[in-house]
């Protein structure tokens, strides 16, 4: 079966974008994914986003999220921000705000005059059910740290829930943080029964903040959109980052606006089409 796709990106993290063929679930699965995946013999992607018909009729899309190791994930920001960018290009009559449906729940995104697709990512969730995480220690379920041992040595997380779920680590230079080291024994970490994405977050000032992401099933990439937003969730609930915080990550700059505890978190850059084409799958 052929298929028509387009490459697209956001910050650097990059998605093969398809419309959902017949049968689809047939023809993707976790093997063939990660061939496509493949840098050097396949399309190459962090992730996979397959565009299906609304569930809901006030909603223009419902999309599903394929890591590059081929399993399916609950949310992705700066996937969430492309395809709003390609719904928009595709029929701007319809205006520049959108509503979309995930695995993850429903997104509000607009795609702003300048080019920009802003999205709205939810309220961060504490609760580590809602990761899921345990707990552990006896500690209370919702808690600004939790502490956790990996690799014999005891560290401090903050652990919150974008749709999808984060570790968040503070550390004192991005540049020098050992994302390759303990990025995956984090993310596999057996109080983390579905694995977890891994902030290592070094907080410059209360607006500005750089960040790496180790991604859950994708390993670290240029950048992420829902981990963005628990950095800064993670460090506001602190009382370490004001409202508007300007997020470096190695493939560029994000913006993330966080009012509260309650309110929803909205993330702000770029998307852009880098190329189209047809696979047979």
């Amino acid at each position: 079966m052929r298929i028509e796709f387009l490459k697209m990106q956001g910050l650097g993290n990059d998605f093969l974008v398809f419309d959902a063929p017949a049968a689809a679930d047939s023809h993707l699965d976790s093997s063939r994914l990660r061939a496509l995946a493949d840098r050097h013999t396949g399309i190459g992607f962090d992730q996979a986003l397959m565009l299906e018909n609304p569930r809901d009729p006030g909603s223009r899309v419902f999309y599903r999220i394929f890591n590059s190791d081929g399993t399916e994930v609950e949310q992705c920001g700066n996937g969430a921000r492309c395809i709003a960018a390609l719904l928009y290009a595709r029929a701007p009559e319809l205006g520049r705000d959108l509503v979309m449906e995930s695995v993850g729940g429903v997104v509000r995104a607009r795609v702003r005059d300048d080019g920009l697709v802003s999205v709205d990512m939810g309220v961060p969730n504490f609760d580590p059910r809602a990761l899921p995480m345990e707990a552990g220690g006896g500690a209370a379920l919702e808690a600004p740290m939790h502490s956790l041992r990996v690799d014999g040595a005891d560290i401090e997380i903050g652990a919150v829930s974008m749709g999808n779920p984060h570790a968040v680590l503070q550390v004192p230079d991005v540049n020098a943080a050992p994302v390759e080291r303990i990025g995956p024994s984090i993310e596999h970490h057996p109080r983390f029964p579905k694995r977890t994405n891994v902030g290592f977050m070094q907080i410059v000032d209360r607006g500005h903040l750089r960040l790496r992401v180790y991604e859950r099933g994708a390993g670290e990439t240029l950048a992420c959109g829902t981990g963005a937003c628990a950095a800064v969730a993670v460090g506001k609930r602190r009382g370490l980052l004001d409202e508007e915080v300007q997020v470096d990550l190695p493939g560029g700059t994000a913006m993330v606006s966080w009012a509260a505890a309650g309110e929803h978190v909205w993330l702000t850059g770029p998307a852009t089409t880098v190329f189209t084409g047809s696979i047979d799958i």
